[in-house]
């Protein structure tokens, strides 16, 4: 490896090294605030080392930057579309590190390690939306899934440890699936990377060689999927959501909810639009029924809940399927154009900061009233004004209303849809937009609740400043999304061209 590939790493090198410095600044002092400064300052590192590499790209005039060795330059790829990520990835547990302050000042023990997981799963997650090569992706899958498994049994409560073995349990199926899938795929084409699958999958199913015609890729492709609807939360891969989201520390949910969801997406899409884009117009129906499945259990069974934690495990699920709908569109088109692919990148910063927005104000008012359930937040409005306010706008971002971000998003999305020309896409985008009105009930009682209802306790609730400033951040990230995306969405565009040129 020379001193260049070190370089296109370094981001990496950087985060992994950040983490295990927590870890040890929490051996010698024991001192919360120091852990959340270390932890937060240090993300310093990783970002600067990923502006540079964004700099070099830009004034090399290559799609991406290329590797001098043999260890970097046949797994990854180091172009504007993982530093899109990248940016995303480190602005998410930059946030989470600052609102986990007043929540980890609670635990007795293991706070390094609850900063160190986090930064390490956040280090699977740019290796994955970097990696081009299959047993690079599953690397990077693990390295993700594992600190968040060990995190989600975090507290000392059976509803933690219930929430870590459901997902250690079910993400170790998820991952055998995968893993046989990958094999297949190989087996098929006699590589791992990426481009190279792309090359014989087209040889092969334009002279008819594949053994079985391409019912055999279909199961290959069939168990990649079902590994990939684990990671990203989608129906009928999402059975853990709830009750993880449920169990586990919030701002540990908050963090998986967008950056976990984030790097799974970036994945699907290097996956079918480089490696799988010459066999496309076969899966898109698989696609659109896992977008319609995920829109509709989300909604549907959001309805019933009670437990705020938990409401929001069911509307990842429906975000999953609305952005499905946009894969399903890049996949029914192919790799023409770019504003399928741009569309999912624009709503997944958009939900990034709907979500984080609405969870950090969950996490500091879980703080003060010990509680998740939804009628605790009777009267909040007077008790937390800011925190309400803050709720209440995330929740209507994440409706879709106009003109917040994530309407934007959705009709970049249906749009997207709508001119693969085909009339079953016509149809998943009408449920998509009946999913939306179907939200709106579940979100607005939520702000009903805390605008409408009296307050059972009138005692005012604050957070500490790192809190504040975590969730005031994420706030007018929201808003500036919906009222200027021209900037994400121009980087959105220039991100998916090295997947549109075919890598």
């Amino acid at each position: 490896m020379t001193a260049y590939d070190l370089f296109l790493v370094s981001p990496l090198l950087a985060l992994a090294a950040l983490a295990m410095l927590v870890i040890v600044v929490d051996l010698l002092t024991r001192r919360t605030g120091l852990l959340v400064g270390v932890s937060f300052v240090g993300l310093a590192a990783p970002a600067a080392l990923s502006v540079w590499q964004m700099v070099s790209l830009s004034s090399s005039g290559q799609s991406e930057l290329m590797a001098e060795g043999s260890v970097v330059l046949y797994t990854l790829s180091i172009d504007r579309f993982a530093l899109f990520f990248n940016f995303l990835i480190l602005a998410a547990v930059g946030l989470v590190v600052l609102v986990s302050n007043d929540y980890v000042r609670r635990m007795e023990r293991l706070q390094g390690e609850y900063f160190g997981l986090m930064l390490l799963s956040a280090t699977g997650m740019m290796l994955l939306v970097a990696a081009d090569e299959l047993i690079t992706m599953y690397i990077a899958l693990e390295l993700t899934t594992l600190p968040l498994a060990a995190l989600a049994a975090f507290l000392p409560n059976g509803r933690s440890s219930e929430a870590g073995m459901k997902f250690l349990i079910i993400g170790a199926i998820s991952s055998a699936l995968m893993l046989y899938g990958m094999a297949l795929i190989y087996g098929f084409t006699g590589s791992t990377r990426l481009e190279e699958i792309a090359v014989a999958l087209a040889g092969s199913s334009s002279s008819g060689i594949i053994p079985f015609g391409s019912m055999a890729v279909l199961l290959a492709v069939v168990l990649l999927l079902a590994g990939f609807g684990f990671k990203m939360s989608a129906a009928p891969f999402q059975m853990w959501v709830p009750d993880v989201y449920e169990g586990a520390p919030t701002p540990m949910v908050a963090f998986l909810s967008v950056a976990s969801k984030a790097a799974a997406f970036a994945l699907v899409l290097r996956v079918f639009y480089i490696g799988f884009d010459a066999l496309g117009g076969d899966w898109w129906v698989l696609l659109a029924g896992l977008a319609a499945l995920s829109m509709t259990i989300g909604n549907l069974v959001a309805i019933a809940q009670r437990n705020i934690k938990r409401l929001f495990g069911y509307s990842t699920i429906a975000h999953a399927g609305y952005i499905l709908v946009g894969v399903a569109a890049i996949v029914t088109v192919g790799n023409e154009e770019t504003f399928g692919p741009s569309s999912v990148l624009f709503y997944l910063a958009a939900y990034t900061a709907a979500n984080l927005t609405a969870f950090f104000a969950i996490v500091s008012i879980g703080n003060r009233i010990n509680s998740d359930e939804i009628e605790d937040y009777a009267g909040m409005l007077r008790r937390a004004p800011f925190l309400a306010i803050a709720l209440a706008l995330a929740l209507i971002a994440l409706i879709g209303v106009p003109p917040t971000s994530i309407f934007i998003a959705k009709i970049y999305i249906f749009a997207a849809a709508i001119n693969t020309g085909e009339s079953l896409m016509t149809w998943l985008v009408i449920i998509g937009v009946v999913n939306s009105v179907v939200s709106a009930y579940y979100y607005l009682r939520v702000i009903k609740v805390m605008f409408l209802q009296p307050a059972i306790n009138t005692e005012r609730l604050g957070a500490s400043w790192p809190v504040n400033v975590a969730l005031g951040v994420a706030a007018l990230c929201m808003l500036w999304l919906g009222v200027a995306p021209g900037a994400i969405l121009d980087a959105a565009e220039r991100a998916v061209v090295v997947l549109t040129a075919g890598g």
